[in-house]
């Protein structure tokens, strides 16, 4: 049986905290609801049972409903639970989280453009970034949920 893992956060507060001050700077520029959303839709992309548990809470704090909630795993199949808005950054989210050889597709890229300014979608695009390093090192240290 495998040893505890190093928890990264523990052992570099440092980095930690300069990635929490990006972090702030990101939700600055974007809706907190939304925000929460991408984060919990890459964390389930991820297999990051930590980060769907952390950012399942935040939403329901931020007023998130349940049912949007279970439905962001089928966003695809939900329908008008979904706004246009939405749906784009749950599409710009699937395509950043998933990058391969052809990145983001321009059709994706365009409906984010769409209904977002150009700082909404660096924020965007920052935030599916720092989502994307948060998964892998909590998956990476075996962080798991605590039991509610």
């Amino acid at each position: 049986m495998a040893g505890a893992r190093v928890i990264w956060a523990k052992k570099l507060p440092e980095v930690y905290g300069k990635l929490d001050e990006i972090d702030k700077v990101v939700a600055d520029h974007l809706d907190g609801t939304l925000l929460e959303l991408l984060k919990l839709r890459s964390s389930i992309l991820n297999g990051c049972a930590f980060c769907v548990d952390l950012h399942t809470e935040k939403a329901l704090k931020e007023g998130e409903s349940r049912q949007r909630l279970f439905q962001v795993a089928t966003w695809h199949e939900a329908g008008a639970i979904f706004t246009d808005a939405e749906r784009a950054v749950l599409a710009l989210t699937d395509e950043m989280t998933r990058m391969g050889e052809g990145g983001v597709s321009e059709e994706v890229y365009d409906a984010v453009a769409e209904h977002f300014s150009d700082e909404q979608v660096a924020a965007l695009m920052a935030a599916i970034a720092m989502i994307n390093l948060y998964n892998r090192l909590a998956v990476a240290s075996h962080l798991r949920p605590r039991k509610h």
